[in-house]
């Protein structure tokens, strides 16, 4: 007869991953099975300290120990290693695991806004987080995170990320004075964004968020010809002229055979001082055209004013006031984005 710890790595095989449809043993996320008189401790191993179905799997895998005869006591112990992108040998930024770039249709649907927060949010779920500005156009960034100063250079002789609450943070806005316009072309936009990657030390991330000038066009081709990215996520408003817009940057990526993480509705709704919920920009279609395009929706973002003096202030929300309802809205965004990226990483999605 098996003996009891047998018995537990064979339970195990029938646990699966919610998101990932695959059992904990063979996606080798079972690290450790100990047992003393009955008395079980298992360690699981998360694809992201960010995973929003932990609660979940921590259930069932206690559940399925607990049937097995003998059993006196269960365990369940988490670990994380964030699964990541296979490093090419040119890679320009090697010891990051996650690219994943922050996009829109168009402008004023508070892309950067996303960006900082989803950074954020991910740093405060326990990742190692990087923000890189490529919003070369128009960088905002470090007006929103607080930072001015140039980043310093290292002894290999590159630009060492500035730090705000704990991310790493890159800016063509630390390079350039603040007044001075990006009049640039393609192929000086292209150098600009292969330095912005290739002479900083990032150094080991686990998410490097990249913020996207909206629409779809130089900087967003050569993201996907310069790096190799999980994926992108659309950022959008309820407003009709968005969604379109929405749906044509989902387009140019599915055309690049770059993976789409998801979609979220930004200025969903507003909530008056009295209490009463009022939907600005009309609400629900960035989960409706999510649906129709067959891309995962990552959560809605309500219009608060305190999101706006974060920025202004260089005190985002999510760091300013983290048990907010409004910064529970990027954590949760947070996580689904965090589980999406596992998903493509472990072969679940290509497109």
């Amino acid at each position: 007869m098996p003996s009891l710890r047998d018995q537990v790595w064979d339970v195990l095989k029938t646990v699966q991953d919610p998101e990932l449809r695959r059992d904990l043993v063979s996606l080798n996320m079972v690290k450790r099975v100990e047992e003393t008189d009955g008395r079980v401790q298992v360690q699981i191993e998360l694809t992201t300290p960010a995973c929003p179905l932990r609660n979940v799997i921590e259930e069932q895998a206690r559940s399925a120990i607990a049937a097995i005869p003998g059993v006196q006591s269960v365990e369940v112990v988490f670990s994380a290693n964030v699964a990541g992108r296979r490093a090419e040998p040119q890679d320009l930024a090697p010891g990051v695991r996650n690219i994943i770039g922050v996009a829109s249709g168009k402008g004023g649907v508070g892309k950067s806004t996303i960006s900082v927060n989803l950074a954020l949010s991910l740093r405060r779920l326990g990742a190692r987080v990087g923000l890189l500005d490529a919003d070369i156009y128009g960088p905002n960034i470090p007006i929103m995170v607080g930072l001015s100063e140039p980043p310093l250079v290292s002894e290999r002789q590159k630009m060492v990320p500035l730090e705000a609450y704990g991310i790493k943070v890159i800016s063509m806005g630390f390079l350039i004075s603040e007044d001075e316009p990006v009049v640039w072309r393609g192929p000086m936009l292209n150098s600009a964004l292969r330095q912005l990657f290739g002479d900083v030390e990032w150094g080991e991330l686990d998410y490097l968020i990249v913020d996207l000038p909206p629409g779809t066009g130089d900087v967003q081709i050569s993201l996907v010809q310069l790096v190799p990215v999980t994926g992108c996520v659309l950022v959008t408003t309820p407003q009709a002229v968005a969604l379109q817009d929405a749906r044509k940057g989902v387009a140019m990526f599915r055309l690049t055979k770059t993976p789409v993480l998801g979609l979220i509705e930004n200025m969903s709704y507003f909530i008056c001082p009295h209490g009463e919920r009022v939907e600005i920009f009309a609400h629900g279609g960035g989960r409706r055209v999510a649906e129709q395009l067959g891309i995962p929706f990552l959560g809605e973002i309500a219009l608060d004013t305190h999101i706006r003096v974060g920025g202004d202030s260089g005190k985002p929300i999510v760091a300013a006031d983290p048990d907010s309802d409004v910064a529970g809205m990027f954590l949760h965004a947070a996580r689904e984005l965090a589980a999406q990226a596992s998903i493509t990483n472990l072969g679940g999605r290509t497109a």
